[in-house]
């Protein structure tokens, strides 16, 4: 998935009010914030091959290290030892980010081609495999987005429209990359920078607008 992912991002917010909204939408992102500089450095493979399956144009060769089930349970206990330890803040807090981290694995699991290793390259691999049906994956992506927003505004009692603002912004330009035809020359590192950028973006966004709701909504 691509948006749908801020589902958790946006439910998570009632479990740990005073963790920015902006850090969960890093949270949910982080292995594939990882994941495409892994590509680029030849840690892990993807394929860029023009409507490899109906809603995107790349098959995931080889990702253990950040999209196996092993390596989400690892990533998830760094974040949470990281957010508690380090940046000090309340277990509560701190598992919402880990239960962020691994939510990525299990969304995933809905749409992805059966790629996703339980732990290892040479292990099972599963995905339902719902990419390859555009309308639905897509449907699924905005009910899984604007659903998360829902719960988000019930959470903090807000009646701005601002984050269903942002969330048409989002879901808007993901219809560019699902009905658009692929660009004529596919480009590991223009995708990786520019999936990175706008995960980071994303995150910057959010920040901002979950504090104005904050400070208005309290």
């Amino acid at each position: 998935m691509y948006v749908g992912h801020y589902v958790a991002a946006f439910a998570l917010k009632k479990q740990a009010p005073t963790l920015s909204l902006g850090w969960l939408f890093i949270g949910v992102q982080f292995v594939d914030i990882l994941f495409f500089p892994f590509v680029l450095m030849g840690v892990e493979r993807l394929n860029l091959i023009p409507d490899y399956t109906a809603t995107n144009h790349f098959e995931l060769e080889y990702m253990p290290y950040t999209h196996s089930l092993l390596a989400t349970v690892v990533w998830s206990i760094f974040g949470f030892l990281v957010f508690r330890y380090l940046f000090k803040l309340s277990v509560k807090a701190a598992f919402a980010m880990a239960l962020a981290i691994a939510s990525h694995w299990f969304v995933d699991l809905l749409v992805h081609t059966p790629d996703l290793p339980i732990w290892s390259d040479k292990s099972p691999k599963l995905g339902f495999g719902l990419w390859n049906y555009r309308y639905v994956a897509f449907g699924l992506e905005t009910l899984f987005l604007f659903g998360g927003i829902y719960l988000y505004q019930k959470a903090i009692n807000s009646k701005s429209i601002s984050m269903y603002i942002f969330g048409l912004v989002l879901i808007t330009i993901h219809a560019t990359q699902v009905f658009l035809p692929p660009p004529e020359v596919l480009n590991k590192t223009t995708l990786a920078i520019s999936a990175v950028a706008s995960y980071l973006l994303f995150a910057w966004i959010a920040h901002k607008l979950d504090k104005r709701n904050q400070k208005t909504f309290k």
